[in-house]
């Protein structure tokens, strides 16, 4: 987003908001590193889609806004694109060069390593105790917080409001609404009249919202166990397969061939009746002119047992011994004003609960209530457990066969339990 749209949306936050942020800035002036000169090295991934907005220049401007305030701190940032940054980070630590903070993807790996400090060594309990509750135990290991969210996003299921219009239908609300107007569309001509992405790219997020709106999940309840090959999974798979796929309403790329970089850019297009998506999908395929309709994915018979949440992480590194400096940092980046800004400027959810409610009563952000409002109660990956990066490729490389012609859900789910089984005891 450019920075006339971020500097209108900001000046359009509540006056509690900024007051809340300005308090938090200034608590920070003037106080010098307690060992002398201390330069943090900060590694980010990147949210932006090319060089004009890239995160960069955010982490720039609030290092240098952090250092003016925080005599003898310094803070160095790199920023990598997300194809990068989990393996530079790993780098990093494997050459024992672990960066002092990392704003990445996972953080139970480093967990297990002993490579991180908690949460409660490092910000101030205001700063801990604002964050959402259910991205705070997201963050937690044996009940011990050691990853803090730093991004957040749901997903609702878009729909193309023009060419519902056109075909003469309206939003479903059960599954077998989302196949009728599927075939509508079709029968209108429509190129995708549901993009299924199941590709290799992330396949892991489409697999987790049709298995929520299916009853099931990746996981066992309160558990801590996988139970992917579940009777509710299989089921959720069979429909999809013999309802959408197998009749021709996912369009000329089959699902398991489909990323979901190319399904969004044929939403943009015009080309996609419905698909699900997220925040950043909304503002770019209004950007190009299609008009977007928005509604949770329904289950197989009403209301979805919960939509999808996903969250991006921050965590500190003990090897270089910053901890009182980094914790400085992070509850001056935590701050609402700071949160806002990145939140605009990628089209994200803050993290937050001042933020969120900050956001919420904005008149410039009504268009992003709906994501707001499901993420409290959205389910989110099994960040916590060490083997869901194992569990999240063999999804990615296995649950496209399940609805391939010839393809069985339930062997393709089976194989999928057992490799995250064996991830597991692996931990």
């Amino acid at each position: 987003m450019g920075e006339r749209t971020v500097q209108r949306r900001y000046f359009g936050l509540t006056a509690a908001a900024a007051a809340l942020g300005m308090t938090a800035v200034l608590t920070g002036c003037g106080v010098a590193g307690e060992d002398g000169d201390v330069t943090l090295k900060l590694v980010a991934a990147d949210y932006g889609t090319g060089a004009a907005d890239s995160s960069q220049k955010y982490w720039d401007d609030l290092a240098r806004m952090f250092e003016s305030r925080n005599a003898g701190i310094k803070v160095d940032v790199d920023v990598y694109s997300w194809k990068d940054v989990d393996r530079k980070v790993a780098e990093m630590v494997e050459a024992g060069d672990a960066p002092d903070i990392a704003q990445i993807g996972a953080y139970a790996d480093y967990v297990k390593q002993d490579k991180l400090y908690r949460t409660e060594e490092l910000v101030s309990v205001p700063t801990q105790a604002n964050f959402l509750p259910l991205l705070s135990e997201a963050g937690q290991v044996e009940r011990i917080q050691y990853g803090m969210p730093f991004a957040a996003s749901t997903r609702l299921l878009f729909f193309n409001e023009e060419l519902f219009t056109d075909a003469g239908i309206e939003a479903p609300t059960t599954w077998g609404e989302i196949s009728d107007a599927a075939e509508k569309l079709k029968a209108n001509g429509v190129k995708y009249p549901f993009a299924l992405p199941l590709g290799s790219e992330e396949s892991q997020a489409e697999t987790m919202i049709w298995l929520l709106s299916g009853g099931g999940g990746y996981m066992a309840g309160d558990t801590g166990a996988y139970e992917i090959d579940s009777d509710a999974n299989i089921r959720t798979f069979r429909w999809l397969k013999d309802n959408l796929v197998t009749p021709g309403l996912t369009g000329p790329v089959a699902p398991g061939k489909l990323d979901r970089a190319d399904a969004f850019a044929a939403f943009t297009r015009g080309e996609v009746g419905m698909l699900n998506g997220h925040p950043t999908l909304m503002q770019a395929a209004e950007k190009a002119g299609v008009k977007v309709g928005k509604v949770p994915l329904p289950g197989s018979d009403g209301k979805a047992k919960a939509s999808m949440g996903v969250a991006d992480w921050m965590m500190a590194f003990k090897e270089k011994g910053h901890r009182k400096e980094i914790g400085r940092f992070l509850d001056f980046a935590y701050n609402d004003t700071n949160v806002l800004e990145f939140s605009d400027r990628h089209d994200i959810l803050p993290v937050t609960i001042s933020a969120s409610q900050a956001m919420t009563e904005d008149e410039n952000h009504k268009d992003l209530r709906e994501f707001l409002e499901a993420l409290p109660t959205s389910e989110l990956y099994p960040f916590g457990k060490t083997s869901w990066a194992k569990v999240s490729v063999s999804v990615k490389k296995n649950i496209g066969a399940a609805v391939a012609p010839g393809g069985d859900p339930s062997a393709v789910l089976t194989r999928i339990a057992t490799e995250a089984a064996d991830a597991e005891a692996a931990e």
